[in-house]
């Protein structure tokens, strides 16, 4: 009688109950235990290196300026909220990149081409916003924004035509689509490219015009101050929740994503669904890549195309945010605190040397993306079912 008042009656590890613990914990837990393990196995690495974790961590978090919130009263001129400047500059595009991912996922499809969607829509920006320059300010402005957004659409627009027409898996198709605009971009900047600057011994663009660069609203546009193009970010957050889960195109993009037979048989184009689903995600990467040209960059070299990681930065935020608005701003705002954290400006090479500060943040990003593809959730509730 004891033994079977000990064993729990069988609808509790009912596959029901597993999945709906699964989908409940996974949405909140998942992702912070995953960052948490991610920064554990960081801090080992740098224990490994000879130095403190703990003075490291301290070091890195001064750097990204975040601390800024907790100061009161707020001193908008101070070394704080310059750094926090800079996190917040890093961040917007990578909540845009993120984005472009997410979308793709809610539509069944899993977006590798950020990076190149990213890079045309900077490479137009450039050209765009280096010519007209006779333009208001308000038009110029606009104009380079909407060719550049409109361009990174109509290029992931290619991988989902491909998909909806003849089946070319869209990861194959968006890794060849990055390569063709690293090349395309390295060839338009390089020496005697299209778009060299006029000083022909360096393999990069003219600036854009005056009339093209973004307001800064928020410190010294000369020390790279805070543009409006946060602005746009957080716009481009509120309008993926909104599409998502209050339109009918959401409605069909995630069905599609559930179960794309079902999809048809219920009356949705899912080949409409397909093509539609790229070329939004592109539009949000090319309008990260207009946003860091209009907002602090101002031109693009060959050695940026070549060397720029910021649309793999986006998934890895999309995957540790779970597709979601809110979890996509935040994972983006802690890897671009992390990214600027570690940077050389920030971080004090008697506590750690900033270059191995950089590979830490790369590879507390690869963890984070490992322990993602583990979930953890799942496996430690199937754990405890199998207990």
């Amino acid at each position: 009688m004891d033994e079977q008042e000990r064993v729990p009656p069988a609808e509790e590890y009912s596959p029901r109950r597993f999945l709906a613990f699964q989908t409940r914990a996974g949405g909140i837990v998942g992702p912070l235990l995953s960052a948490l393990l991610a920064f554990l196995v960081g801090g080992l690495v740098v224990a490994l290196a000879g130095k403190n974790p703990l003075s490291v961590y301290r070091a890195i978090w001064e750097g990204t300026g975040l601390s800024w919130f907790f100061e009161l009263p707020w001193d908008t001129g101070s070394t704080t909220a310059m750094n926090l400047q800079q996190t917040l500059l890093i961040t917007t595009p990578i909540v845009l990149t993120g984005l472009a991912v997410a979308f793709a996922f809610r539509c069944g499809m899993f977006n590798i081409g950020g990076q190149g969607q990213y890079l045309v829509g900077a490479m137009v920006a450039v050209w765009v916003g280096s010519s007209f320059a006779a333009l208001p300010r308000p038009v110029h402005v606009l104009l380079t924004i909407l060719c550049a957004s409109l361009a990174g659409a109509l290029y992931a627009g290619i991988a989902g035509l491909l998909k909806a027409t003849v089946g070319a898996h869209e990861v194959i198709t968006t890794i060849m689509l990055n390569w063709i605009a690293v090349w395309t971009g390295a060839y338009l900047f390089g020496l005697d490219g299209p778009l060299q600057s006029d000083v022909q011994s360096i393999p990069v663009s003219n600036d854009v015009a005056d009339s093209a660069k973004l307001p800064v609203f928020w410190g010294d546009p000369l020390l790279q101050g805070l543009s409006i193009g946060i602005v746009f970010a957080v716009a481009a957050l509120v309008a993926y929740w909104i599409v998502i889960n209050r339109t009918t195109l959401g409605f069909e993009v995630r069905a599609v994503g559930f179960n794309p037979e079902a999809a048809r048989y219920g009356g949705i184009s899912v080949a409409r669904n397909y093509f539609l689903a790229m070329a939004i995600a592109g539009l949000f990467a090319g309008l990260a890549g207009v946003i860091d040209i209009l907002g602090w960059q101002y031109r693009l070299g060959e050695l940026d195309v070549r060397t720029n990681q910021i649309g793999f930065i986006g998934l890895a935020a999309a995957l540790l945010g779970r597709n979601t608005a809110l979890g996509v701003g935040a994972a983006s705002l802690l890897f671009g605190a992390l990214i600027n954290g570690t940077s050389g400006r920030q971080l004090d090479p008697a506590i750690f040397r900033p270059d191995l500060a950089t590979n830490l943040t790369t590879i507390i990003q690869g963890l984070v993306v490992l322990f993602v593809g583990l979930n953890l959730v799942g496996l430690l509730g199937l754990r405890r079912r199998r207990a």
